[in-house]
């Protein structure tokens, strides 16, 4: 029996013991034909689950977390003398932007509200004033907040002035529902400890295999981690350049068999219904909710800090933690909070069980139930 723990952080998420078995495999070298052959059923899983034609895009397989994809999509996709449009709203735009400073890549970094509906008017505005810009990049669900980014509307203008849309559905793919060409993306990105409930250490970037394949005779400004290189090398003899990550992409076959079992509409219902549950808990709570229901995610919920000088974030998290429950502090500069996730393996009942913990540690530590706020 393994322990099992309710992982309400923004990722690595809660998952099945079926799957954590699935990395107990014979050992083997990543050469053989017949680990090629689970890394082809991989990239076959992650394409359908975006509706993706593998005839028009592949799945590039990398060894890294999260972040490893937004490195590569913006080094790799941005031509000779061309820029970057980052739509900034959230910590994880951000992380986009500083990226771009670390290569110096030319970019424009538009600054946007981080708890408002974007400003489409002020996206086709940049646009419009810099036809130099090549390349559109945002997050789906900010993940800091829980904001959900409008990705087919956004890609829709990037395409009428001929840039490419890259989005980050890191805490979005295999959760809310994407279709690649619907949504009017060009590339997105994700990793398996997230919507697959894998586990840590594979990330894949979904894009098109035009513009991967353009990206041949763009500037270089990594080896590592270059996205034609891995497509291009994958593609002739159907490994990843550099040595994968072995069990964990027995894992990532596993999670992907069990997320077409549970089914597209039924995984994302359920993880609707988790976030309803963590909404209404902490309103229940008195908590004072940062993102408004209508302009959420359905994933994330941040909720601030009271104003109560016995509540004590590390002291909560510790006691929620002993009993099972992860909970996770917020990424809004300066402006105190903490979430709670509707990722992974968990169910509504899991979320009532968690109350019950959450509300005896307050108690425990004297806070005031309901919370309360000076400013609401």
């Amino acid at each position: 029996m393994i322990k099992r723990n309710v992982l309400l952080n923004p990722g690595p998420a809660t998952t099945t013991d079926t799957v954590k078995m699935a990395q107990v495999v014979p050992d083997i070298c990543p050469r053989e034909k017949e680990f090629v052959a689970v890394m082809r059923e991989v990239e076959e899983g992650l394409l359908k689950i975006v509706h993706a034609e593998p005839d028009e895009y592949a799945a590039v397989l990398f060894c890294g977390s999260g972040t490893i994809n937004m490195d590569i999509c913006l080094n790799s996709l941005l031509p000779k003398d061309k820029k970057i449009l980052i739509l900034n709203n959230g910590a994880y735009s951000s992380r986009a932007v500083e990226i771009c400073e670390y290569y110096g890549l030319a970019h424009i970094n538009l600054q946007l509200s981080l708890n408002q509906p974007m400003d489409l008017e002020a996206v086709e505005r940049a646009l419009r004033e810099n036809p130099d810009i090549a390349l559109v990049y945002t997050t789906h669900n900010e993940t800091g907040t829980g904001l959900l980014n409008p990705i087919r509307k956004i890609g829709e203008i990037a395409h009428t002035h001929n840039a490419v849309f890259v989005t980050d559905t890191t805490s979005t793919y295999a959760m809310r529902p994407i279709d690649m060409q619907k949504d009017n993306i060009d590339f997105c990105m994700a990793s398996a400890q997230k919507g697959i409930m894998a586990m840590t250490g594979l990330s894949f970037i979904i894009g098109k295999k035009s513009v991967i394949e353009a990206s041949a005779e763009y500037p270089k400004r990594s080896y590592y981690c270059n996205l034609y290189m891995q497509y291009e090398y994958a593609r002739q003899h159907g490994e990843m350049h550099f040595t994968p990550p072995v069990q964990v992409v027995y894992a990532a076959r596993q999670a992907i068999k069990e997320y077409f079992d549970e089914g597209e509409t039924a995984k994302w219902e359920r993880h609707l219904e988790v976030f309803n549950a963590i909404y209404d808990g902490l309103t229940k709570l008195g908590f004072h909710i940062y993102i408004p229901k209508e302009y959420s995610s359905g994933l994330v919920v941040a909720a601030l800090y009271p104003d109560d000088e016995n509540w004590d974030f590390a002291k909560i998290h510790d006691y929620c933690y002993e009993k099972g429950f992860t909970i996770y502090p917020g990424k809004v500069e300066k402006t105190g909070m903490f979430r709670l996730c509707a990722l992974g393996a968990i169910t509504v009942k899991d979320i009532r069980d968690f109350f019950v913990v959450f509300e005896e540690a307050l108690r425990k530590y004297n806070v005031t139930v309901p919370v309360r706020y000076k400013q609401f």
